[in-house]
This record gives structure tokens, sequence and C-alpha cells, in this order.
């Protein structure tokens, strides 16, 4: 036995609790526990700072009510490190519709789409729902005539 050995050992070691840190936590977060997945995501993270666990880290803050700045930071982060990862798109995207920014979630979620199909990421965006054609579609989307005109329609029944 050479001293490699142990080393080789120990990271194997670290890299198993690394990895049963992480799928408790998405235990947690799927039955509802996010004080218990917050948790376990910051100790999976400290202990690797591995993409997987800064995406899920970032999103169980914000849905805990945390800092925004912090959670897209560590979204983003995981996102550039592990590009291919549509799970950090579904993360990222909905960090953003936590902080009611709706038109760069849609825009990350169809960007994770575009790496690999996710089921998660539909699911999102089906709940988001789909936007009519605007009213008046010689003018654009974001024309004031379109806004209102719409607005109003809708307060009357029509839309």
């Amino acid at each position: 036995m050479n001293a490699t050995d142990g080393t080789e050992t120990g990271k194997d070691l670290r890299e198993e609790l690394n990895l049963s840190l992480i799928n408790s936590g998405m235990t947690a977060l799927r039955d509802g526990d996010e004080g218990a997945a917050l948790t376990l995501f910051e100790r999976a993270h400290t202990m690797s700072e591995s993409p997987i666990a800064g995406s899920f880290l970032g999103y169980c803050t914000a849905r805990a009510g945390g800092d925004i700045e912090k959670a897209l930071s560590l979204c983003k982060e995981a996102l550039r490190r592990d590009p291919h990862n549509p799970v950090h798109y579904l993360n990222l995207g909905r960090v953003y519709l936590l902080s009611g920014n709706k038109e760069d979630a849609v825009k990350v979620l169809h960007d994770g789409l575009g790496h690999e199909e996710n089921s998660d990421i539909r699911a999102e965006l089906a709940a988001l729902g789909n936007r009519k054609e605007p009213l008046l579609s010689f003018f654009g989307r974001s024309n004031p005539i379109n806004k209102y005109f719409g607005i109003v329609l809708k307060k009357l029944g029509f839309q």
C-alpha cells in the first residue's frame, strides 16, 4: 500500500458523501422540505463547489426568500462551469421567476431545451402559458398602443 491509496480512498469517500448530500437535498426539495434542502445543498457546495450543488443551492436560496443576487450568481456560475446540463437552466429560470423576471426566465428555459430535452423545463414553460399574438401585429408587442388596447379588451372581457 502506498501513500496515494489513502488519498484516493479519502477523495472517493468525499465524492460519495457529496453525492449523497445532493441526492438527499433533491429528495427534501421534492418533498417540500426547503429548509432541509437548503442545508444539504449548502453542505454539499461547501464540500466540493460542484456545479450541481451550486445550482440547487441558488434555487433553494431564492425559494426560501433569501438573497436573489446570490442565488442568481450561484446558478449562473453553475451554468458557466457546466453549460450542457439542462438542470442548471431550469434552476436559473426558476430563480428568475422567483425574482419576478419572467422574460429572462423564459429565455433561459428555452436555451436549456436547446441543449437537451427536459420534462421539468417543459412543465415550467407550460405553467407559464403561451402568449397570444399582439392585437395589432403591425406594431410590435411592446408598442403602447398594443399594450393599452389589450388591457382595455381584457377588462371588457373580450380577451
